[in-house]
């Protein structure tokens, strides 16, 4: 037997990519919105909401199109595969998620919402009220995951790197300063799942993000972002030099910019 789903609406966020996304919505007061389809009655469906603090929302992890039985999930332990029903992998037999995010408002048939780890363009199956009294369990165990201490590392960006980080998400590139909290705040730097490099001779290492490189240093729970820079070199920013994923002219902007020089 087979079922099928229609969304009723989608996630609009400026997290566009799967290393921008927290672990859990709980680690980032990341803002977005929830636009819900028009001519379904859902302004109705609404009603009595308002007033509700958190909701559950059911969604579809639309970038997955295989599962694992076993999956190593980005937590910092011993590095072993769990079964993939132990974890919140989106790599799943359905590919359908819960979250549970933090409702700031509702304007007609769009939620404003905080504390959500979805990324833009996120289908939304269904939205229900997340109740403490139903919902929370905090002396539940959780098996395996009792075992290993979540790191939670605090992420400063110098100014400069703050004003880079801006003027690229102004521009339609990706949101570093999210990526850099998620990725640095939320885990422990591993070479085996992150694009890192050894210490320089002055203890930085750099990060690779799709084509933008971050450098910084650590210095126990604290990690500092230094500076923010292209990963092309000058010749593949020229001109007449291919351009496979479509955004050297954003970093030949930068180049330009003034921020590029803080």
């Amino acid at each position: 037997m087979k079922y099928e789903f229609e969304p009723i609406g989608f996630v609009r966020s400026t997290v566009r990519y799967p290393q921008e996304a927290p672990r859990q919505g709980v680690l980032t007061d990341h803002e977005a919105v929830i636009e819900l389809e028009k001519g379904r009655a859902f302004e109705e469906a609404l009603a009595d909401l308002e007033g509700v603090e958190r909701i559950w929302i059911i969604f579809v992890f639309h970038l997955v199109s295989t599962w694992k039985p076993k999956v190593r999930p980005p937590v910092d332990g011993d590095g072993k595969k769990r079964g993939v029903f132990s974890t919140r992998s989106p790599h799943r037999p359905n590919p359908v998620g819960i979250t549970a995010a933090r409702l700031d408002g509702i304007d007609k048939l769009t939620l404003r919402v905080s504390q959500i780890d979805l990324l833009d363009g996120t289908p939304v199956l269904d939205i229900k009220p997340y109740i403490p009294l139903a919902d929370a369990f905090p002396d539940a165990r959780t098996g395996w995951r009792d075992e290993i201490e979540s790191p939670r590392t605090r992420v400063i960006l110098s100014g400069a790197a703050a004003a880079k980080a801006g003027f690229i998400l102004s521009r339609g590139g990706p949101d570093i300063a999210e990526f850099c909290r998620t990725q640095l705040g939320t885990r422990l730097p591993d070479p085996d799942r992150m694009r890192l490099s050894s210490c320089d001779e002055q203890g930085l290492r750099t990060l690779a993000f799709r084509t933008w490189r971050i450098r910084f240093s650590h210095d126990g729970d604290r990690i500092s972002v230094r500076d923010i820079f292209s990963g092309y070199t000058p010749e593949e920013l020229l001109p007449d030099a291919e351009d496979p994923i479509g955004d050297k002219e954003l970093h030949r902007e930068f180049e330009k910019n003034p921020y590029h020089q803080l």
